[in-house]
Protein backbone atom coordinates (compact mmCIF):
# COMPACT_ATOMS: atom_id res chain seq x y z
CA UNK A 1 0.00 0.00 0.00
CA UNK A 2 1.23 3.47 -0.92
CA UNK A 3 0.54 5.53 2.20
CA UNK A 4 1.03 8.83 0.39
CA UNK A 5 -1.28 8.09 -2.53
CA UNK A 6 -4.44 10.18 -2.19
CA UNK A 7 -6.83 7.54 -3.58
CA UNK A 8 -5.36 4.79 -1.41
CA UNK A 9 -5.43 7.01 1.69
CA UNK A 10 -9.07 7.91 1.01
CA UNK A 11 -10.02 4.25 0.56
CA UNK A 12 -8.09 3.27 3.71
CA UNK A 13 -9.75 5.91 5.86
CA UNK A 14 -13.19 5.17 4.43
CA UNK A 15 -12.73 1.47 5.12
CA UNK A 16 -12.23 2.22 8.80
CA UNK A 17 -14.81 5.01 9.08
CA UNK A 18 -12.19 7.64 9.88
CA UNK A 19 -12.97 11.35 9.70
CA UNK A 20 -10.46 14.18 9.99
CA UNK A 21 -10.49 16.20 13.19
CA UNK A 22 -9.83 19.93 12.84
CA UNK A 23 -9.23 20.22 16.57
CA UNK A 24 -6.35 17.73 16.34
CA UNK A 25 -4.76 19.52 13.39
CA UNK A 26 -4.68 16.41 11.21
CA UNK A 27 -3.05 16.74 7.78
CA UNK A 28 -1.78 13.57 6.10
CA UNK A 29 1.07 13.58 3.58
CA UNK A 30 0.39 12.82 -0.09
CA UNK A 31 3.92 13.32 -1.46
CA UNK A 32 6.14 10.27 -1.07
CA UNK A 33 9.40 12.28 -1.12
CA UNK A 34 8.52 14.10 2.11
CA UNK A 35 8.45 11.24 4.67
CA UNK A 36 11.45 9.67 2.94
CA UNK A 37 13.47 12.87 3.13
CA UNK A 38 12.44 13.52 6.75
CA UNK A 39 13.56 10.02 7.75
CA UNK A 40 16.84 10.37 5.86
CA UNK A 41 17.48 13.72 7.54
CA UNK A 42 17.18 12.09 10.97
CA UNK A 43 20.35 10.05 10.30
CA UNK A 44 19.06 6.78 11.75
CA UNK A 45 20.62 3.36 12.11
CA UNK A 46 19.91 0.07 13.89
CA UNK A 47 21.23 1.49 17.16
CA UNK A 48 18.66 4.31 17.09
CA UNK A 49 15.37 4.37 18.97
CA UNK A 50 12.87 6.83 17.52
CA UNK A 51 10.01 8.59 19.28
CA UNK A 52 7.39 9.70 16.76
CA UNK A 53 4.43 11.89 17.67
CA UNK A 54 1.26 11.84 15.57
CA UNK A 55 1.91 9.03 13.05
CA UNK A 56 -1.35 9.61 11.16
CA UNK A 57 -1.72 6.74 8.69
CA UNK A 58 1.91 5.73 9.23
CA UNK A 59 3.73 6.92 6.10
CA UNK A 60 6.63 8.39 8.08
CA UNK A 61 6.46 5.55 10.61
CA UNK A 62 7.19 3.02 7.86
CA UNK A 63 10.20 5.01 6.65
CA UNK A 64 11.51 5.22 10.22
CA UNK A 65 10.92 1.51 10.78
CA UNK A 66 13.09 0.65 7.78
CA UNK A 67 16.02 2.68 9.14
CA UNK A 68 15.91 2.50 12.96
CA UNK A 69 16.24 -0.19 15.60
CA UNK A 70 12.82 0.61 17.06
CA UNK A 71 10.07 3.19 16.61
CA UNK A 72 7.69 4.25 19.37
CA UNK A 73 4.77 6.18 17.87
CA UNK A 74 2.47 8.13 20.18
CA UNK A 75 -0.96 8.90 18.71
CA UNK A 76 -3.72 10.88 20.44
CA UNK A 77 -6.58 9.89 18.11
CA UNK A 78 -7.82 6.40 19.02
CA UNK A 79 -9.96 6.28 15.88
CA UNK A 80 -6.68 5.67 14.02
CA UNK A 81 -6.15 2.42 15.92
CA UNK A 82 -7.56 0.10 13.20
CA UNK A 83 -5.91 2.19 10.47
CA UNK A 84 -2.45 1.84 11.99
CA UNK A 85 -3.05 -1.84 12.78
CA UNK A 86 -3.46 -2.35 9.04
CA UNK A 87 -0.74 -0.05 7.70
CA UNK A 88 1.95 -1.10 10.18
CA UNK A 89 1.28 -4.82 9.95
CA UNK A 90 4.60 -6.61 9.52
CA UNK A 91 6.68 -3.78 10.97
CA UNK A 92 7.70 -5.65 14.09
CA UNK A 93 10.01 -2.90 15.39
CA UNK A 94 7.13 -0.41 15.73
CA UNK A 95 5.18 0.10 18.95
CA UNK A 96 2.14 2.37 18.93
CA UNK A 97 1.03 4.04 22.15
CA UNK A 98 -2.38 5.71 22.11
CA UNK A 99 -2.30 8.71 24.41
CA UNK A 100 -1.35 12.35 24.81
CA UNK A 101 2.41 12.96 24.59
CA UNK A 102 1.97 16.02 26.83
CA UNK A 103 0.69 13.78 29.63
CA UNK A 104 3.60 11.33 29.44
CA UNK A 105 6.72 11.15 31.57
CA UNK A 106 8.95 11.34 28.51
CA UNK A 107 12.19 10.31 30.20
CA UNK A 108 10.51 7.25 31.72
CA UNK A 109 8.82 6.44 28.42
CA UNK A 110 12.14 6.50 26.56
CA UNK A 111 13.87 4.39 29.21
CA UNK A 112 11.09 1.80 29.17
CA UNK A 113 10.33 1.57 25.44
CA UNK A 114 13.70 2.37 23.82
CA UNK A 115 16.22 0.76 26.22
CA UNK A 116 19.82 0.52 25.04
CA UNK A 117 19.14 2.58 21.92
CA UNK A 118 20.29 6.08 20.95
CA UNK A 119 17.08 8.11 21.51
CA UNK A 120 15.94 10.62 18.89
CA UNK A 121 12.68 12.24 17.84
CA UNK A 122 11.40 12.28 14.28
CA UNK A 123 7.85 13.43 13.60
CA UNK A 124 5.36 15.44 11.64
CA UNK A 125 4.07 17.47 14.58
CA UNK A 126 0.48 18.72 14.80
CA UNK A 127 0.79 22.48 14.32
CA UNK A 128 -1.64 23.39 17.09
CA UNK A 129 0.64 21.92 19.80
CA UNK A 130 4.10 22.53 18.30
CA UNK A 131 5.45 24.81 21.05
CA UNK A 132 4.32 22.77 24.09
CA UNK A 133 5.38 19.49 22.48
CA UNK A 134 8.85 20.76 21.54
CA UNK A 135 9.24 22.22 25.03
CA UNK A 136 8.29 18.86 26.57
CA UNK A 137 10.75 17.03 24.29
CA UNK A 138 13.67 19.39 24.93
CA UNK A 139 13.41 19.85 28.71
CA UNK A 140 14.33 16.28 29.77
CA UNK A 141 17.54 16.43 27.71
CA UNK A 142 17.25 12.78 26.70
CA UNK A 143 17.20 13.11 22.89
CA UNK A 144 20.35 13.48 20.80
CA UNK A 145 18.42 14.95 17.88
CA UNK A 146 14.88 16.14 17.18
CA UNK A 147 13.90 16.21 13.51
CA UNK A 148 10.38 17.52 12.97
CA UNK A 149 8.10 19.05 10.39
CA UNK A 150 6.31 22.12 11.71
CA UNK A 151 4.78 25.35 10.40
CA UNK A 152 7.37 27.36 8.47
CA UNK A 153 6.84 30.52 10.50
CA UNK A 154 7.50 28.63 13.75
CA UNK A 155 10.58 27.00 12.21
CA UNK A 156 11.93 30.43 11.30
CA UNK A 157 11.36 31.69 14.83
CA UNK A 158 13.17 28.71 16.29
CA UNK A 159 16.20 29.22 14.04
CA UNK A 160 16.20 33.04 14.01
CA UNK A 161 19.38 34.96 14.94
CA UNK A 162 19.40 37.98 17.25
CA UNK A 163 18.06 41.16 15.67
CA UNK A 164 15.88 39.45 13.07
CA UNK A 165 12.09 39.99 13.00
CA UNK A 166 11.50 36.31 13.87
CA UNK A 167 13.78 36.35 16.93
CA UNK A 168 12.00 35.71 20.22
CA UNK A 169 11.84 33.98 23.59
CA UNK A 170 10.96 30.50 22.34
CA UNK A 171 13.79 30.54 19.81
CA UNK A 172 16.24 31.49 22.56
CA UNK A 173 14.93 28.63 24.73
CA UNK A 174 15.45 26.12 21.91
CA UNK A 175 18.86 27.50 20.93
CA UNK A 176 19.99 27.38 24.58
CA UNK A 177 19.50 23.61 24.60
CA UNK A 178 19.90 22.64 20.94
CA UNK A 179 21.80 23.56 17.80
CA UNK A 180 19.18 24.46 15.18
CA UNK A 181 19.04 23.92 11.43
CA UNK A 182 16.23 24.57 8.96
CA UNK A 183 16.47 21.77 6.38
CA UNK A 184 13.74 22.19 3.75
CA UNK A 185 10.21 23.45 3.15
CA UNK A 186 7.08 21.47 2.26
CA UNK A 187 4.26 23.19 0.33
CA UNK A 188 0.56 22.82 1.27
CA UNK A 189 -0.21 20.68 -1.80
CA UNK A 190 1.76 17.82 -0.22
CA UNK A 191 -1.06 17.21 2.30
CA UNK A 192 -4.68 16.18 2.57
CA UNK A 193 -6.52 18.20 3.65
CA UNK A 194 -4.26 21.01 2.51
CA UNK A 195 -3.16 23.33 5.34
CA UNK A 196 -3.27 27.08 4.80
CA UNK A 197 0.43 27.40 5.59
CA UNK A 198 3.75 26.17 4.25
CA UNK A 199 5.59 23.63 6.40
CA UNK A 200 9.29 23.25 7.12
CA UNK A 201 11.52 20.50 8.49
CA UNK A 202 14.06 21.42 11.15
CA UNK A 203 16.74 19.39 12.89
CA UNK A 204 17.72 20.15 16.47
CA UNK A 205 20.93 18.67 17.86
CA UNK A 206 21.49 18.48 21.62
CA UNK A 207 24.25 20.75 22.91
CA UNK A 208 26.86 19.24 25.21
CA UNK A 209 26.58 22.45 27.23
CA UNK A 210 24.72 25.77 26.85
CA UNK A 211 26.21 28.28 24.39
CA UNK A 212 27.24 30.58 27.28
CA UNK A 213 27.50 30.34 31.06
CA UNK A 214 25.14 32.06 33.47
CA UNK A 215 24.88 32.31 37.25
CA UNK A 216 21.12 31.72 37.25
CA UNK A 217 19.46 29.89 34.35
CA UNK A 218 15.96 30.28 35.78
CA UNK A 219 16.42 34.05 36.04
CA UNK A 220 17.87 34.14 32.52
CA UNK A 221 14.68 32.82 30.99
CA UNK A 222 12.56 35.08 33.17
CA UNK A 223 14.59 38.01 31.77
CA UNK A 224 14.15 36.76 28.20
CA UNK A 225 10.38 36.32 28.59
CA UNK A 226 10.02 39.78 30.13
CA UNK A 227 12.06 41.30 27.30
CA UNK A 228 9.90 39.81 24.56
CA UNK A 229 6.51 40.09 26.25
CA UNK A 230 6.64 43.80 25.47
CA UNK A 231 8.83 44.05 22.38
CA UNK A 232 8.04 47.71 21.72
CA UNK A 233 9.44 48.76 25.08
CA UNK A 234 13.08 49.24 25.92
CA UNK A 235 14.67 46.38 27.81
CA UNK A 236 14.70 48.56 30.92
CA UNK A 237 10.95 49.11 30.83
CA UNK A 238 10.26 45.50 29.92
CA UNK A 239 12.26 44.13 32.84
CA UNK A 240 10.87 46.65 35.31
CA UNK A 241 7.28 45.69 34.53
CA UNK A 242 7.84 42.03 33.68
CA UNK A 243 9.97 41.20 36.73
CA UNK A 244 8.54 43.79 39.13
CA UNK A 245 11.97 45.36 39.70
CA UNK A 246 12.97 48.95 40.33
CA UNK A 247 14.35 51.06 37.51
CA UNK A 248 17.56 51.53 39.48
CA UNK A 249 18.11 47.77 39.78
CA UNK A 250 17.48 47.14 36.09
CA UNK A 251 19.49 50.10 34.78
CA UNK A 252 22.46 49.23 37.00
CA UNK A 253 22.42 45.63 35.75
CA UNK A 254 22.26 46.70 32.10
CA UNK A 255 25.05 49.28 32.52
CA UNK A 256 27.26 46.88 34.48
CA UNK A 257 26.87 44.36 31.66
CA UNK A 258 28.19 46.97 29.22
CA UNK A 259 24.98 47.98 27.44
CA UNK A 260 23.02 51.19 26.97
CA UNK A 261 19.93 51.37 29.17
CA UNK A 262 17.84 52.25 26.09
CA UNK A 263 18.69 48.98 24.34
CA UNK A 264 15.83 46.75 23.14
CA UNK A 265 15.77 43.07 23.97
CA UNK A 266 15.44 41.82 20.40
CA UNK A 267 18.92 43.16 19.57
CA UNK A 268 20.63 41.04 22.24
CA UNK A 269 22.03 37.60 21.55
CA UNK A 270 21.88 34.95 24.28
CA UNK A 271 25.33 36.01 25.51
CA UNK A 272 24.04 39.55 26.05
CA UNK A 273 21.04 38.28 27.96
CA UNK A 274 23.34 36.12 30.09
CA UNK A 275 25.57 39.10 30.98
CA UNK A 276 22.60 41.21 32.04
CA UNK A 277 21.12 38.28 33.98
CA UNK A 278 24.38 37.74 35.86
CA UNK A 279 24.56 41.40 36.84
CA UNK A 280 20.93 41.38 37.88
CA UNK A 281 21.49 38.22 39.92
CA UNK A 282 24.40 39.90 41.74
CA UNK A 283 22.25 42.92 42.57
CA UNK A 284 19.30 40.82 43.74
CA UNK A 285 21.57 38.58 45.83
CA UNK A 286 23.17 41.63 47.47
CA UNK A 287 19.72 43.05 48.28
CA UNK A 288 18.66 39.93 50.20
Amino acid sequence: MNLTNYDEIRALLSRHGFRFSKSLGQNFLTADWVPRQIAESAELDEQTGVLEIGPGVGCLTVQLSERAGKVLSVELDKSLMPVLAETLRGHENVEVLFGDILKQDISALVAESLPGLRPVVCANLPYNVTTPVLTALIRPGCFETITVMIQREVARRICAPAGSPDYGAFGIFVQWHMETELLFEVPPNCFVPQPKVTSAVIRLKKREKPPVETRNEKLLFAVVRAAFNQRRKTLTNGLCSGLNLSREQVENAIKNAGFDTKIRGETLDVGGFAKITDELDKILSADL
